[in-house]
């Protein structure tokens, strides 16, 4: 092993012990870090050794990127990726000088949310057989989806304690593992309960197991905790059924709750705490993607547009 893999390895120990990441986040960090690894070994046999590893071979590292046409937001969790682990090397003495430190970031391209219309919320929700124990608990992750705004990931972590049915709040664990409080309706809180209580989740029959993970929520065929690669298969199954599919994926329908509130008259900063955005910018997007605000504001702000409401009152 090299001193470089080492300290890559000694690097996402510490992620795992001292820093409580997830394992999805240890996952993605090894497969940014060692992509860096194998670049730079074919480059060069001296960079086995992390103290030899200067700017220069990591800008070519992300110049290789952009060659290879990987997209901003790839190259920018890796370059993420190498700032931990060289900042990690320079703090524990293991390199003297931090070569990421004046690096820039890449500016990524602000892409518009694409929110569907509440006729095609409705049509995608009809897909699952809500008579089979999977397409049922398909059908409650939508009803979720749409009540709450949740991320996958925070879907799939959803443990029984996290929900409290009476009160119509559920707890999840976003990015960064921050804790948020959030309110689901009182439907969504009803196809929850017949998920939970639905006495098949305690069987193996129609070609599941019976349930393997008492904490879990959601559970996939075997018993145990869903995943979020299983949720997108899933979707991406029920999409194309609807006739959706294309740009709509699971993350569409929390653009399109978010969208919804907007027009319904929820004001901005709630919307950032209930989708669990670090920045009110981000949220803000919302506001540039709905034709219903559009004409709202032109209606409300157009000479012409206001000359002709006065007239017809």
């Amino acid at each position: 092993m090299s001193l470089f893999n080492e300290t890559i390895e000694h690097f996402l120990h510490y992620l795992e012990v001292v820093k409580n990441a997830s394992s999805h986040t240890i996952r993605n960090y090894r497969i940014d870090l060692s992509a860096l690894e194998t670049f730079l070994l074919d480059q060069n046999p001296q960079f086995s050794d992390i103290a030899h590893i200067d700017r220069r071979a990591i800008r070519n590292f992300l110049a290789h990127l952009t060659a290879i046409q990987k997209n901003k937001k790839t190259i920018n969790r890796r370059l993420s990726a190498i700032r931990s682990l060289f900042k990690y090397a320079y703090e524990n003495k293991i390199i003297t000088i931090n070569p990421t430190e004046i690096i820039e970031t890449p500016k990524l391209d602000k892409k518009l949310p694409h929110p569907i219309s509440y006729e095609e919320i409705v049509r995608l929700f009809e897909m699952p057989n809500v008579n089979t124990l999977l397409g049922l608990r398909d059908r409650v992750i939508m009803e979720l989806f749409y009540s709450s705004g949740l991320r996958v990931s925070e879907l799939v972590g959803l443990n029984r304690h996290d929900v409290d049915l009476q009160s119509l709040l559920i707890k999840v664990r976003g990015k960064g593992k921050k804790e948020r409080l959030i309110p689901i309706t009182p439907n969504a809180a009803t196809w929850i309960t017949s998920y939970l209580s639905n006495p098949e989740r305690y069987l193996a029959i129609d070609g599941h197991r019976a349930e393997c993970d008492p904490s879990a929520i959601f559970l996939n065929k075997l018993g145990k905790r869903l995943t979020t690669r299983s949720v997108d298969r899933n979707f991406e199954f029920y999409l194309k059924k609807s006739g959706l599919a294309g740009h709509t994926t699971p993350h569409t329908i929390r653009h399109t709750i978010a969208t919804h509130w907007l027009e319904n008259g929820m004001d901005l900063k709630t919307i950032q705490t209930l989708l669990g955005h670090s920045s009110l910018e981000t949220t803000t997007l919302y506001t540039k993607v709905s034709k219903k605000l559009k004409t709202d504001v032109y209606q409300k702000t157009h000479p012409r547009a206001k000359i002709q409401k006065i007239q017809r009152s």
